[in-house]
């Protein structure tokens, strides 16, 4: 891994890496902070559509909290870069950006968005690895497309995250058009049984559960809730599951990193 460049942040290092990745065949970036002294634990985050490693990092304002927990954030980029597939580059929400944390099976996209994969193995390892946080302490959280995949790896593989929480996410893409338009270009419009696989609603509908009840902040003036988001749509899913669910809707906060940096220590 490279260090492309490091900033003294309340007494941590906030840090920008660059490294080749199995799982996508393509060079991939990621940012962290580390606290001063012995690391207790990690937080996975995912950021959403047209995202960066950086957006998490410059906005949320979480390095004071993390410092003066001892606590580490690692946050992946979005989706592989440098590729040049078929449609990949023509709009903000499919392609570059826009990697939906899932495992493509279309052709050309099969070989490099694997963000699933990225995340659930190298940047899991990574943490483990290269930071030395024992397994039993790493949690995952994201926003919008990055809540989805928070939430799908938290349901699909819960040993593996001590607590998964999100804002805003995506909870049911296979309902909603940023979904549909993903999971037709990476999984195909012809395997739509599969993509059940990768939306949270319907992983807890076929059982799954994370043990730790699930926090989820929804502003209740996002211009994406009713149309792209559908959070009620989990709330009514996890009835009467095993699944606990906590959702906070905040009263008049938006989708933006304003909001995710007002409630954040709480995830944290």
């Amino acid at each position: 891994m490279k260090v492309l460049k490091t900033h003294k942040t309340f007494g941590g290092l906030t840090r920008f890496w660059e490294h080749e990745s199995t799982s996508t065949k393509t060079k991939m970036n990621f940012s962290t902070f580390t606290p001063p002294g012995e690391l207790r634990g990690c937080l996975i985050w995912l950021s959403g559509l047209t995202c960066t490693d950086e957006n998490f990092i410059t906005k949320a304002g979480a390095q004071r909290v993390l410092a003066e927990k001892g606590l580490m954030v690692i946050c992946p980029d979005t989706s592989p870069r440098g590729t040049q597939l078929p449609g990949e580059h023509d709009s903000w929400d499919f392609g570059s950006g826009a990697g939906f944390y899932v495992n493509a099976t279309t052709p050309g996209y099969r070989d490099h968005y694997r963000m699933y994969d990225y995340v659930s193995q190298e940047i899991y390892a990574i943490v483990q690895k290269d930071f030395g946080i024992d397994h039993t302490m790493i949690s995952i959280s994201g926003h919008s497309m990055g809540g989805h995949g928070a939430l799908i790896l938290g349901l699909r593989e819960p040993e593996k995250f001590r607590t998964v929480s999100a804002f805003s996410p995506i909870v049911n893409p296979t309902a909603c058009p940023w979904g549909e338009k993903a999971f037709t270009g990476y999984l195909g419009a012809e395997s739509r049984a599969s993509w059940s696989e990768w939306d949270a609603c319907e992983l807890v509908r076929a059982g799954r559960f994370h043990p730790r009840e699930i926090l989820i902040d929804q502003g209740t003036d996002d211009n994406f809730l009713e149309k792209q988001l559908l959070t009620d749509n989990l709330v009514r899913a996890c009835e009467g599951t095993k699944q606990k669910l906590k959702v906070r809707f905040q009263e008049g906060y938006d989708h933006s990193y304003y909001f995710i940096s007002t409630f954040i220590a709480d995830h944290l």
